[in-house]
C-alpha cells in the first residue's frame, strides 16, 4: 500500500517473485502507466521475460485477478474509511492475512491458500502458469506464500 506506485516500485515486488518463484516466461499486465513505463519493458527484456498486455475493458483476460480485486474491494476497502496510510497498510495486511492463511476457498476444495500451495508442493508440480528454470527444485515444507501476496 502506498499513495502512488512507480515503475520502481513495481521492479522491486516483481524481481522479488521472480526470486522467490522463479522467472517466469511471461508477464501479464494490465496498461497501466507504471507497466508501460520504457523501465519495465527494458528490465523485463534484460530478464528474457515476455509481457502480454490485457486489452482495455478485458477483465476475462486476467479472471483470478479481477476475481481478487472483487473481493478484497467488497470485502475490506469497500467496508473501510482510512484515516491515514499506515492505518490503510495495517487493515489491508489483516485483510491479506486471513484471506490466504485462515479463509477456506470454494475454488481450492475448501482449503485456504497456504494449505493448497503446500498440498501442491508436496505431490505435484506448480500450476502457476510456468515452469521453475533449469536446475531449481522445491523442498518439501518450504516456506511459499500464496500468489495473492504477490498482489500487494
Amino acid at each position: 500500500m502506498a499513495w502512488s506506485i512507480c515503475a520502481v516500485d513495481v521492479i522491486a515486488v516483481v524481481d522479488k517473485a521472480m526470486g522467490r518463484h522463479g522467472v517466469p516466461e511471461h508477464l501479464r499486465s494490465d496498461n497501466g502507466v507504471e507497466f508501460l513505463a520504457y523501465a519495465i519493458p527494458d528490465w523485463l527484456a534484460e530478464k528474457k521475460v515476455k509481457t502480454i498486455y490485457i486489452e482495455p475493458g478485458s477483465p476475462w483476460e486476467n479472471a483470478y485477478i479481477e476475481s481478487f480485486h472483487d473481493k478484497l474491494r467488497e470485502e475490506c476497502l469497500n467496508c473501510e474509511i482510512f484515516g491515514s496510510l499506515k492505518e490503510a497498510q495495517v487493515v489491508i495486511e489483516q485483510w491479506r492475512l486471513e484471506y490466504n492463511a485462515k479463509r477456506p476457498h470454494s475454488s481450492l476444495g475448501y482449503k485456504t491458500p497456504e494449505e493448497f500451495a503446500a498440498r501442491r508442493l508436496d505431490c505435484s508440480p506448480l500450476r502457476s502458469g510456468y515452469a521453475l528454470p533449469p536446475g531449481r527444485t522445491i523442498e518439501r515444507n518450504q516456506n511459499i506464500k500464496p500468489m495473492a501476496e504477490l498482489y500487494f
